[in-house]
Parts: structure tokens; sequence; C-alpha cells
């Protein structure tokens, strides 16, 4: 049975459709995906990431545990400072993408619902002698849109929240990141079970929208974003994830797992993960077969876009591979264009 978070009666009091999303029971949207999109959009969207994992690290070791186990480094981050990165296994395939903040005792990561069991193992099978790993179901709310931090503010009676991009602050037992998956601004708030559901209602008081599954993909595509499981997995490297940018090569002797693999990699890549627009009818969907001057491709996710008004996605092709495609759609090949994502930030369209 799969398991639910602590807002799942919230959701079906606001009129939640419930699916199976990696094990727990989610909303794909409360009755219009679109209107919950364009909430996000141009002002306010919130969606319960809770099914998300948070891992508490702390210890003398930590830092180098984390050095190992992330091929981003950890080294520089200032206090309350986040970075993205990526787990990855000893071929240099990805084992997760995840969130890091330094916090000032320790760290905290953010890893996918998707991967939870495997991340916990896997970070216990790598530990060091002098830390502490605690997994720490809290709730976790990304309110997102260009109004988000207005009306957080105002459902917590918060004069102000100065927060730059990718860093996060404390507020009492609250963690509250400046960070998100939609290319909007907005933040994500890790906050104590017992105190998530009075931020739901007073985050609806102050009008923002739920949103659901559905949104979150249409918006997370649109700002070119990977989904963990669809468009990298353990068999793609960062460098034909479109994530190469993640890997940090210096200090020359930080043996990130993985490192070895990537050498050569990083210097040819084969594939490259990159946008796709379709210009006839239709839509873009995962697996579809795509067709380049430089060989074969394939679809890795797609959707419809309410921004653009056309279907887009994201597709691994021959890292030579020219604009000009085309896409197999139940047998019927659609035209269709590769272009450099993401296709929108901050509401506005930045492919065309």
């Amino acid at each position: 049975m799969a398991d639910k978070t602590p807002l799942f009666d919230a959701h079906v009091a606001a009129g939640g459709k419930m699916v199976d999303f990696a094990g727990w029971m989610m909303p794909v949207n409360y009755g219009s995906q679109i209107e919950e999109h364009t909430a996000v959009r141009t002002d306010a969207g919130m969606f319960d990431v809770s099914h998300m994992t948070i891992v508490d690290i702390d210890g003398p070791d930590a830092e180098d545990f984390l050095r190992k186990v992330i091929a981003n480094d950890v080294t520089a981050l200032a206090e309350y400072q986040a970075l993205y990165g990526a787990a990855l296994n000893a071929h240099g395939g990805i084992l997760d993408d995840l969130i890091v903040y330094r916090l000032p005792k320790g760290f905290r990561v953010v890893v996918n619902a998707s991967t939870r069991e495997k991340m916990l193992d896997w970070f216990d099978a790598q530990s060091m002698t002098n830390m502490r790993i605690e997994h720490k179901p809290q709730v976790m709310l990304a309110v997102q849109g260009p109004e988000a931090i207005n009306k957080l503010l105002a459902a917590i009676d918060l004069p102000e929240l100065s927060i730059k991009p990718f860093f996060a602050a404390a507020h009492g037992d609250w963690l509250i990141g400046r960070t998100g998956y939609t290319g909007e601004d907005g933040v994500e708030v890790m906050l104590p079970v017992e105190q998530g559901l009075a931020l739901w209602q007073s985050l609806l008081a102050v009008g923002v929208k739920p949103a659901g599954l559905g949104a979150r993909d249409t918006l997370r595509l649109e700002a070119g974003l990977n989904l963990y499981g669809q468009d990298m997995s353990e068999a793609t490297s960062p460098y034909v994830s479109n994530i190469g940018w993640t890997v940090a090569w210096e200090p020359a002797d930080r043996g990130f797992i993985g490192r070895h693999a990537l050498q050569d990699v990083r210097l040819a890549p084969t594939h490259k993960l990159t946008g796709i627009i379709l210009e006839d009818k239709g839509v873009l969907r995962h697996d579809q077969s795509v067709a380049t001057d430089a060989g074969p491709g394939v679809v890795t996710s797609g959707t419809y876009s309410p921004t653009m008004q056309c279907s887009i996605g994201l597709a691994r092709v021959p890292a030579q591979a020219g604009d000009d495609c085309s896409v197999d759609i139940r047998g019927s090949q659609k035209k269709a264009r590769l272009v450099k994502p993401p296709f929108v930030r901050k509401g506005k369209i930045l492919a065309n």
C-alpha cells in the first residue's frame, strides 16, 4: 500500500485527485492542471513535496563523506548555502540528483522520493567513523511563483525574508530554502510534521493555489529541469544528462565516487540531453524515437507546454546532431526541432 504524506487529508479536502507516485499517494491535480500551472507562472502555487527524503548528516567526518559521495564539492559552501549535485556509482552513472545545504552543525541533503531506500542504504554503506546520518521525516512545502515569497510572509506574519537564491534561512525549527523545481522564484519550506497542516491552511488563506504533480511536471519541463528515472539514471552519466556542470574536478586529489569512470566521458560525450520542440501536431511523450542527421535518439520527457502552447520535451540524441529532427508518434514522423533548454524562466519564453 502506498504511503501518505501528513497532508493527505488536506489534499482530499481541497479536491485533489490522488494517484500513486513513487509509492506515495499524491495529488496529480485539484481540478485543473492548466490553472495550477498558470498560478505558479503568474502568482503563487504550492506543492506538497513531503515525499522527498530529508537526511541530516553531521560529525567531524560529514564534510569528507559528502566530498566522496557527491560529484559536486561542498567544501566552499557558506553557512546556509545550497548546492545541486549528483551522487554517482563507480561507473559514473547517476544514483540520484540532490540538494545539499550547509547548516551551522553539519549538512542537510534532500534526495528524491523514488530513490529513498537506495540512497539511505548507499549512504550507510559509504559512511565514515565519526559521523551521523539521520533520516528526518518532515513536512516540505514548495511555494513557487513571482508572488510566492510575499504570500509566504503574509501567511506566517513575517516582515521580511532576506534569502539569496540557493541559500536558506532558519525560522525557529523551520528551514526555508530559496530553491525550487519550477523555473520561478520561490521557496521550499521544511518544518516539523505537527506544524505542516497549519502552514498549508495559512497559505490557502492568503490565496496560494494548491498544485499537483501534473503542473509540477509541465513547469519543470518548461524550465528544462531533469526528472530522475526518466531523463537520467544509473545508466547515464552527468555528461549525457545536461548536468556535467555539477561535476567539480578541482581539487585534483578529491576522489569522489565515479571520478575515474568520467575522465574520458567528459572530454568526448557520445550523446547530449537537449530540448526538443514539436512543430507538427501531436504531443511528445517519454520513449518516443527521434531521428536526427547524426543518428537515432529518444525523447526522455515530453508534455504540452501551457506557456508556449505547443509540445516540448527533453531528448537524448547523438552529440553532433543538428537542430532539425523528426519524432515517431504512433508510426508517423512528425517534424521537430532541437533547442537548448530552458524553454521558460520566470514567465518568459526563452526558446522559439
